[in-house]
């Protein structure tokens, strides 16, 4: 039986190898920790139906290497996302420093209305931190973003960073700031919403028929 949904967005999470983003895709996806999680090489895809603000939205979600030499490969999955994971390990001042390099990626590769969120990652890591939540919190208010911290390992806030992804997208749409039909929005009409758009759009004619 065919998935139906009323809006597709395209995800991306992005930042520094190392910091847990596909451990934060696979407690996402699955609900439990990856303990044997290995360098993701190129990228990796999941997708996900979530219920947003009342709405029934499917989130494909590409995972990308965060080394230096995967940067020219993983650019051209930017292309046309909706939203963006921006992670760091709150314990690595170094995947903190270089937040700066991967957002203007984002919003120069990506769809220019890109929603990014940045997440603080490790928070199981409190003892080891070498970022604090007030510095992150103001570099992302400044920068126009949302600010989390999560935890891959216990789960903590991992959903709801791509419920507040979502939902900002989703708001977007209902003020007429995002256009599902613009290509390269990272939007798409779902198969309800795209079966009604359509009918609605017919011309209304005694007869269909072309002859």
């Amino acid at each position: 039986m065919a998935e139906t949904y009323d809006y597709l967005f395209k995800f991306l999470i992005i930042g520094n190898a190392g910091v847990g983003k596909s451990c934060i895709l696979h407690q996402f996806m699955e609900q439990k920790f990856k303990s044997d999680s290995n360098h993701t090489i190129g990228v990796e895809f999941g997708s996900k139906i979530i219920n947003v603000s009342g709405k029934s939205v499917k989130v494909q979600i590409w995972d990308t290497a965060g080394q230096e030499r995967f940067r020219a490969v993983t650019r051209s999955y930017y292309r046309g996302a909706a939203g963006a994971l921006l992670v760091y390990d709150i314990s690595s001042r170094d995947s903190y420093n270089a937040i700066s390099s991967w957002l203007s990626d984002a919003r120069t590769l990506a769809s220019p209305n890109i929603i990014v969120i940045l997440v603080g990652n490790k928070k199981d890591l409190d003892a080891e931190r070498e970022v604090t939540f007030m510095e992150a919190s103001r570099f992302a208010q400044e920068n126009e973003m949302t600010f989390l911290e999560t935890s891959a390992m216990s789960g903590e806030n991992v959903e709801e960073v791509f419920l507040k992804t979502a939902r900002s997208i989703l708001s977007k749409i209902e003020a007429g700031e995002l256009d599902p039909e613009r290509m390269g929005s990272g939007i798409q009409y779902g198969d309800r919403s795209l079966r009604k758009l359509t009918t609605d759009r017919r011309p209304r004619k005694q007869s269909d028929c072309s002859c």
